[in-house]
């Protein structure tokens, strides 16, 4: 089984390359299963209707998010009606949406898909390790595999989710920081592991923000507007093949694809 996690898209600029370059990436790795980071999608915070309905339209099958999520007021209530739209779970109890939630492939099989947000450097949410914990209980006997979006900061943080929960979920893949790393691998007890699948957008930028006003905030310290940059678009994924049998990982494979 293949699936295909495209890292957070920000603005029209990963929107649109998302459209260029996503069937044909579902063509040629015969994918089963597209999950998107969409919480950057609507110029660059958060996500709103018309902009989930382009993603859906481009191939995404589910979109996870993160701390942005909230930033677009139209989109509380459809947290809650749309299934296919992930929040982090270890959120306060009470708010809109979910934060996980099982989807079936054309084939038939069940794919649990897992959004959770790190704290370090971050907000102080329910402990995500022991959420973790709660949803797997949750999910035994009725997903084949699962997939974890990680949303958080710190590198630490990421790889000690990734050890935690091996050989207990199919992929663990991080979110959040933008930037791709170049550590994928499989761990020991076959969960398949990268800290982060990187930023579907602007390139000649800084973490998909234009340079010149992200400069200014370095240089002057002071709250300088961002606006989101619009040059040199280059889509972020990670591709991951499943055992159908046992749900561990059997190859992950970092992709960037450009226009």
């Amino acid at each position: 089984m293949k699936l295909l996690f495209v890292g957070d898209v920000v603005g029209q600029a990963g929107r649109q390359i998302l459209e260029q370059k996503l069937s044909s990436l579902i063509d040629r790795h015969f994918v089963d299963l597209v999950v998107v980071n969409a919480e950057n999608a609507a110029a660059g915070y958060g996500l709103t209707l018309s902009v989930m309905g382009e993603l859906y339209k481009a191939g995404a099958h589910v979109l996870t998010s993160g701390n942005h999520i909230w930033d677009k007021k139209e989109i509380l209530d459809v947290l809650d009606r749309d299934k296919r739209l992930l929040r982090p779970h270890n959120y306060p109890e009470g708010l809109p949406g979910r934060g996980y939630g099982i989807y079936e492939t054309a084939a038939g099989l069940k794919v649990a898909v897992v959004n959770l947000e790190g704290r370090v450097f971050m907000k102080n949410l329910d402990c995500p390790f022991k959420t973790a914990d709660r949803i797997l209980t949750d999910l035994s006997g009725k997903a084949d595999m699962i997939l974890v979006d990680f949303h958080a900061e710190a590198t630490s943080e990421k790889q000690a989710l990734g050890h935690y929960l091996d050989g207990r979920v199919s992929a663990v893949v991080g979110t959040h920081t933008h930037v791709q790393t170049a550590d994928e691998k499989i761990l020991i007890g076959g969960t398949g592991y990268l800290t982060d699948a990187g930023m579907t957008g602007a390139q000649d930028a800084i973490i998909g923000n234009q340079k010149e006003p992200a400069l200014q905030r370095f240089l002057t310290q002071l709250p300088v507007r961002l606006e989101v940059a619009k040059k040199d678009p280059l889509l972020c994924a990670v591709l991951i093949t499943i055992n159908e049998e046992t749900g561990h990982c059997e190859a992950i494979e970092r992709i960037q694809e450009r226009p």
